[in-house]
C-alpha cells in the first residue's frame, strides 16, 4: 500500500530484457522483495546496490502502463510502501494501474486529462485519483475529461513539472469508489 505522496524522482539507468534499473537518491534500508511505486506502479525490488535498485517488469505491466516507454535518463516518481504508523497524507493507493490518460491542457495550475469514457463513472468531482502515483483531487469531470489542480510543491517534487500536452500518465482509480459504483450498478440491474 502507498499513500500517493511522492517522495521524489529517480532516474532510469538501464532497461533491458524487462529488468529496469533506477537510481533513487537517498534510498536507505532497501530490502530484497520490498515494494516501491514507480510512476504509480507497484514494483518489487529484485536487487539493489548503494546507487541503484532493480525491478523485473512483466509484459502485461508494460502494456497497461507508461513504463514501457521509459528510456535511459528519464525521470520517474517514486514512493516507498507505507509502514504501520506512517502518516497517510494522500489516500490509499495500491499501485495497480487501471488505465492511462493523456494530458489535454496545462494552464494556471490546472492540468486536464482525456481518458476512455468507460472510466468516467469512477471519477467524481472532489473525489480522489492517483496519477503517476500522486494522490490528487478531481476537478470538473465531464464526458471523457477531468482536471486536477497542481500546487507548486507537487510540480517541483514530481514529474508533473516537466510534463507536456499529449504526454500520458498512469491512472489508478480509487478502489472504494469503483466498488461502490459497481455495486450500485449491479443492484439497479437486478431490480430493473
Amino acid at each position: 500500500m502507498f499513500t500517493g505522496i511522492v517522495v521524489g524522482m529517480g532516474e532510469v539507468v538501464s532497461f533491458n530484457n524487462n529488468t529496469l534499473s533506477i537510481s533513487i537518491p537517498e534510498m536507505s534500508a532497501v530490502e530484497q522483495g520490498a515494494s516501491i511505486s514507480l510512476d504509480g506502479v507497484c514494483l518489487t525490488v529484485v536487487g539493489f546496490s548503494e546507487e541503484q535498485v532493480w525491478f523485473d517488469i512483466v509484459d502485461e505491466t508494460l502494456n497497461i502502463t507508461t513504463l514501457g516507454a521509459l528510456q535511459i535518463g528519464d525521470k520517474v516518481n517514486y514512493e516507498r510502501a507505507t509502514k504501520v504508523g506512517d502518516e497517510i497524507g494522500g489516500h490509499d493507493v495500491s499501485g495497480h494501474i487501471s488505465c492511462k490518460a493523456r494530458i489535454n491542457s496545462i494552464e494556471d495550475g490546472m492540468m486536464s486529462f482525456k481518458i476512455d469514457e468507460q472510466w468516467m463513472k469512477y471519477i467524481p468531482a472532489k473525489g480522489f485519483i492517483a496519477l503517476d502515483g500522486c494522490s490528487l483531487t478531481i476537478v470538473n469531470p465531464h464526458s471523457d475529461e477531468f482536471s486536477v489542480a497542481l500546487i507548486p510543491e507537487t510540480m517541483a517534487r514530481t514529474r508533473f513539472g516537466s510534463k507536456s500536452v499529449g504526454d500520458e500518465v498512469n491512472v489508478e482509480i480509487d478502489a472504494r469508489t469503483q466498488a461502490v459504483v459497481d455495486t450500485v450498478e449491479r443492484m439497479m440491474h437486478r431490480s430493473g
